[in-house]
């Protein structure tokens, strides 16, 4: 029997009912979750655990705040800064905690802050807007929108993905000045609208989402000395195409042990799940299904990889479904968490 212990954090919109992160216990082999408490902060629209396990960062009103994880998972408030922008959309942070990175939606802004041994944040170390326009005007996504924030999986670059300009810049980050330089640019189809990038466990390809488009674009991706190097080798739908038009790809996980992407879908309301070739990164569609919800803003499949959730942000409500990859189909399991808003989530082994 695995005795390993996993919390798992979920932010919300605090409008309605909510009124921050809700902590929950997780019985993986089960794959279930008991909610044991709410933590205060206004609109945790993303949040992400330090690669320690000590902290947790996350967006709010006032700017992005900072807790101390405690050994049951529960979370103690450290502080609070404002990013010098907009209020943002995502956080990442690196591998030994030097710098918190952070996402603008409404401003374009990718921001740098410093983050002190005690995991308090610290002030902005550098922001970065991006400038310009998409190359269509015809939807409201051509003004520069960051969505996502991710560093590569060796560390030395950020990937901003902007949903309005169709691009991913890539900085070289530079950890002794806390400072961001550009050094290549991804440029997706027109009006594709790219939403997040994930890396594969190994760290030899990297997958963009794009929402508009619902589509999945695969790259072997290279941390070469001379910078890094994404080659494309594929795009494949994450809807059948009945369902395309009325239809935005929304969330985009790998699951622990590298073999499968989660790809959420709103409007079609479903996930797709796919096979990762080990040899090529390649992926195979392996099964679609509902998710008895609307708008499944994220998804967040469980450490055992038979089990994952999805945020049904309209319906107010999360929903369990254990996979049956030989067979080829999910289930549904257990009845809907009820919950105002979920927005993003976080799963942490308790060490």
């Amino acid at each position: 029997m695995n005795e390993d212990k996993y919390v798992a954090y979920v932010g919300t919109y605090t409008h309605g009912s909510s009124v921050g992160i809700h902590i929950y216990d997780m019985n993986v082999e089960e794959g279930k979750m008991i909610e044991r408490k709410v933590v205060p902060i206004s609109n945790p629209s993303d949040l992400v655990v330090s690669y320690n396990g000590r902290f947790l960062y996350s967006i709010a009103d006032e700017g992005v705040a900072a807790f101390r994880v405690m050994e049951d998972g529960d979370l103690e408030p450290i502080n609070e800064m404002w990013i010098g922008g907009m209020r943002g959309c995502y956080v990442s942070v690196d591998k030994e905690n030097r710098y918190l990175f952070v996402g603008g939606y409404h401003d374009g802004r990718v921001t740098m802050m410093k983050l002190n041994e005690d995991g308090s944040i610290g002030e902005i170390s550098d922001g970065i807007f991006h400038t310009g326009i998409g190359r269509s005007i015809a939807e409201h996504n051509y003004r520069p929108h960051v969505n996502c924030v991710e560093l590569t999986p060796w560390q030395r670059y950020l990937c901003a993905v902007d949903g309005g300009l169709d691009h991913v810049k890539i900085y070289q980050i530079d950890y002794d000045k806390g400072k961001l330089k550009i050094a290549d640019i991804l440029r997706e189809p027109i009006d594709s609208s790219p939403r997040m990038i994930r890396f594969s466990r190994e760290g030899a390809y990297a997958y963009v989402l794009c929402e508009e488009a619902n589509e999945i674009i695969g790259y072997r991706y290279e941390c070469a000395p001379e910078g890094p190097v994404f080659e494309k080798i594929q795009t494949v739908p994450t809807v059948n195409q009945k369902e395309k038009q009325n239809c935005a790809a929304s969330g985009m996980e790998i699951s622990q042990d590298g073999r499968y992407l989660f790809c959420s879908n709103a409007g079609a309301n479903s996930v797709m799940i796919y096979e990762i070739n080990q040899e090529t990164g390649e992926l195979t569609e392996i099964c679609e299904s509902k998710v008895s919800g609307d708008y499944p803003k994220t998804l967040a499949v469980f450490p055992d990889g038979r089990h994952f959730v999805s945020l049904n942000h309209d319906t107010n409500q999360i929903t369990t479904f254990k996979v049956e990859y030989d067979k080829k189909y999910f289930i549904m399991k257990g009845r809907p968490i009820s919950i105002d808003q979920p927005n993003c989530i976080h799963i942490h082994k308790l060490v």
